[in-house]
C-alpha cells in the first residue's frame, strides 16, 4: 500500500465517520437521559461535581471506543473488498452504536438506583 492510498483511505474513513460520531452521541446521551428520568425524583441527588466529572470521562471514552471503527474501515478499505465495504459500513455503525447503547443502559441503571 502505498502512502497515497493511506491519506485516501483514511480522508474517505473521517468523512464517512465524523458526521456519524453526532448521532452515536445522541444515542448515547438519550439512553442516559431516559434512565436519569425514569428514576426522578431520586437521580437529581445524585447530581454532584464528581458525578459530572465522571459522566464526562465516560463520555470520553464512548469517543475513544468508536474510534475503533477507523482502523476496521482502513483496513477493509485497504482490501479487495472496498466497494462492497463502503456499501455496507454502516451496518458496522448500526451494530456499533447498539453495543455502545447496551453498555450505556447497564451503566445508567447503576448510576440511577431504581431502574432495575
Amino acid at each position: 500500500m502505498e502512502r497515497s492510498d493511506l491519506r485516501e483511505y483514511a480522508t474517505d474513513a473521517i468523512k464517512f465517520w465524523e458526521p456519524w460520531r453526532i448521532v452515536y452521541n445522541l444515542a448515547l446521551a438519550a439512553v442516559v437521559i431516559i434512565y436519569f428520568a425514569r428514576a426522578y425524583p431520586f437521580s437529581k441527588t445524585t447530581i454532584t461535581v464528581d458525578f459530572c466529572l465522571g459522566l464526562f470521562l465516560l463520555a470520553v471514552v464512548a469517543n475513544v471506543a468508536y474510534c475503533a471503527a477507523y482502523i476496521v474501515d482502513i483496513f477493509a478499505q485497504a482490501s479487495g473488498f472496498r466497494e462492497v465495504w463502503q456499501r455496507y459500513r454502516k451496518m458496522l455503525f448500526v451494530i456499533g452504536t447498539l453495543f455502545a447503547a447496551i453498555i450505556t443502559r447497564f451503566i445508567a441503571m447503576g448510576m440511577f438506583p431504581g431502574n432495575r
